[in-house]
């Protein structure tokens, strides 16, 4: 029988991830980890196109994390788990960032603009008294 001095060494076991919000708290996406957990708790936070509310759950290399955020939508593939958080030099180096462009999005919006939902006409004006008691006859006339 061995003794446990002389055991082989174990092999070194793959990384099994970091919590979700300690990378956007490393990589600088948000200011703390409180605010980390708040977002990923909010549903938020997407991890390879699935939704998550767990801030406790694990990413990867590889994985790809889209966040909403109140104005745009940030698209990261996560490249090293990271050990601090760092300056902002070496939080980037954490993530590849696949998000689209303002630009892109801008010119998507402004094509947008133009049309309008089928069978919607807009009216200059507001609708008369005869006009909205028709539509509230219509709306209540139903239920």
């Amino acid at each position: 029988m061995a003794s446990k001095r002389h055991a082989e060494p174990m092999a070194p076991a793959a990384p099994a991830g970091q919590r979700i919000d300690k990378w956007l708290f490393f990589a600088r996406v948000v200011k703390s980890r409180s605010l980390a957990q708040k977002l990923v708790q909010a549903g938020g936070v997407r991890i390879n196109g699935d939704k998550t509310d767990n801030a406790a759950r694990a990413v990867r290399p590889g994985d790809t994390l889209t966040i909403a955020r109140r104005d745009e939508i940030l698209v990261l593939k996560i490249v090293d788990p990271g050990e601090r958080r760092g300056p902002a030099s070496e939080a980037a180096t954490l993530y590849e960032d696949l998000s689209p462009t303002r630009e892109a999005i801008a010119e998507q919006k402004e094509a947008a603009k133009g049309k309008a939902a089928p069978g919607y006409q807009p009216s200059a004006r507001p609708p008369t008294k005869k006009e909205r008691r028709a539509h509230e006859r219509l709306r209540w006339d139903g239920a």
